[in-house]
């Protein structure tokens, strides 16, 4: 029966990853902070392209979104002095000569000159104060009153008006008082229903609360051409398949060819490195050891899966083992298990290590006991007694602590962040909330080692284990759990193109 569930939850995730266009790379995956996107609108400039012509491309953009997805009823634009206002007025331009009742609420009036300015000057329709009277009465808000790039908070009137809106609110650019390069609100942010952005995203998009605030978020090209992004070199990206390569297995291939991974197990949690032994298994290692400290508890590990190595060796005698090249240290490991003596006799070796859980409580408040290690995999909570407090910025904090150990950073949640030691960061936004349970942890860090195993750059490795982790458990059953992780990342790996 069981091996029926997995094969039909296999089908359906082959099914959704190989022919739903959705899986389809909907959007280009770099990830333009707002001053990286105030320099492509200026190199843009500079090659000849006018303001006025990318913001006409926006505003219309704004108004087919939402001709597809509402019906007609009365617009409220709400439009501020800048270019996001700019936008909001060629919307309320293309919604009235659709048929749909529009009026604009202006905060201020664009400054004399402006492409905002030429745009408020084509809008020749109704004209309302910016009032919370005026947002009552809408079917619709849009909300084009500032962009990502907004970098203090609302002013009490604004937050006011939009704290006022009970309608549907689609937002430009993104909802106005939310940061664009963090995903953090500046004081207040409306719920939007929908966000509609141009060119590329930021990480705001994707970072939460952001994300959630931008409700359905799109992305419209504009004609801002793709060759700007030379002189602007991003260094943030959208997880997908499409940034890293996994291993293929060769005719010649061999389980030592595929990589030998010793996991730490502690004795008091053997559960833990139980699952993340399935998950380094499911996930293509050819051969997995879990290393026991005694006799005992080596019996009782050998008493789970009949495939799994099991070892009471020393440590010394494993570190001895050139093939044992990738360890992993930390699921169901105890503080006192996780020896910093052991971490940094992995290290001192020369072994690629992930380190997580019991690992990281052991070098809390003492992170470089883990500088050389590969891959360290924190939750919130493990990130602030290692490093301190991430605060606002979560994507710098993750970055300062990948250059402080030369180490890849995993900082766990429903919008993972991995960051490389040279500044180069992926978010991950397919985490869906069944992972939210006991175990899922271990799985993940099980599945990167594995792929370090296998030859992965740990950069890679680690994007490609927590994309794999959330496509998997997207496809599982209702009442998800850890134990039904490793099959469906399994599936998840299986129905990836070539």
């Amino acid at each position: 029966m069981l091996r029926r569930l997995y094969s039909s939850f296999a089908l359906r995730l082959f099914a959704a990853l190989r022919y739903n266009p959705a899986m389809a790379l909907p959007y280009p995956t770099e990830l333009l902070t707002p001053a990286q996107m105030a320099r492509a609108d200026a190199l843009a400039l500079a090659r000849g392209f006018a303001v006025e012509g990318l913001m006409e491309a926006a505003g219309r953009a704004v108004a087919r979104a939402i001709r597809a997805r509402f019906r007609p009823c009365r617009v409220l634009v709400l439009a501020g002095p800048g270019n996001n206002g700019g936008d909001g007025y060629v919307a309320a331009r293309h919604l009235e000569q659709a048929g749909w009742s529009v009026a604009v609420a202006s905060l201020a009036p664009p400054s004399p000159g402006s492409a905002a300015a030429a745009a408020a000057a084509r809008w020749h329709g109704l004209m309302v104060p910016f009032s919370e009277a005026e947002v009552a009465r809408a079917g619709l808000v849009v909300d084009a009153l500032f962009g990502a790039g907004l970098t203090r908070p609302l002013s009490p009137q604004v937050a006011q008006i939009l704290q006022a809106v009970r309608a549907p609110l689609v937002a430009v650019d993104v909802p106005s008082g939310l940061d664009g390069a963090t995903g953090g609100v500046l004081g207040f942010a409306p719920q939007a229903a929908l966000t509609i952005s141009f060119f590329r995203l930021k990480p705001g998009h994707l970072l939460l609360p952001g994300r959630a605030l931008c409700g359905e978020t799109l992305l419209a090209d504009i004609g801002l051409p793709s060759s700007v992004l030379a002189d602007i070199a991003p260094r943030c990206w959208r997880n997908h398949p499409t940034l890293w390569r996994l291993p293929k297995l060769e005719p010649s291939s061999h389980k030592y060819t595929r990589g030998h991974l010793t996991i730490l197990a502690g004795a008091t949690m053997p559960g833990a490195a139980r699952l993340a032994a399935a998950a380094a298994r499911r996930l293509g290692a050819g051969l997995v050891t879990l290393h026991a400290e005694s006799t005992t508890h080596a019996e009782g590990l050998r008493a789970d899966a009949p495939g799994q190595l099991v070892s009471d060796a020393t440590l010394e005698a494993l570190l001895a083992d050139a093939r044992r090249k990738v360890w992993l240290a930390g699921p169901g490991l105890l503080p006192h298990e996780a020896t910093r003596a052991a971490i940094r006799g992995v290290i001192g070796a020369g072994k690629t290590l992930v380190a997580d859980a019991g690992a990281l409580m052991a070098a809390a408040q003492a992170p470089d006991l883990l500088r050389g290690a590969a891959v360290i995999t924190p939750h919130g909570g493990e990130f602030t007694r290692l490093f301190g407090a991430p605060g606002a910025d979560r994507l710098a904090a993750t970055r300062a602590a990948a250059a402080r150990l030369g180490a890849v950073v995993v900082l766990k949640g429903p919008d993972s962040i991995i960051a490389a030691p040279d500044g180069r960061v992926i978010i991950n936004d397919n985490a869906p909330p069944s992972l939210a349970t006991a175990g899922t942890g271990d799985v993940l860090a099980g599945a990167i080692a594995a792929l370090l195993a296998q030859g992965m750059a740990p950069f890679e490795a680690a994007a490609a284990g927590v994309w794999l982790h959330g496509a998997g458990a997207t496809a599982g059953p209702p009442g998800l759990i850890a134990e039904d992780l490793p099959a469906l990342m399994a599936a998840a790996r299986q129905a990836l193109p070539d």
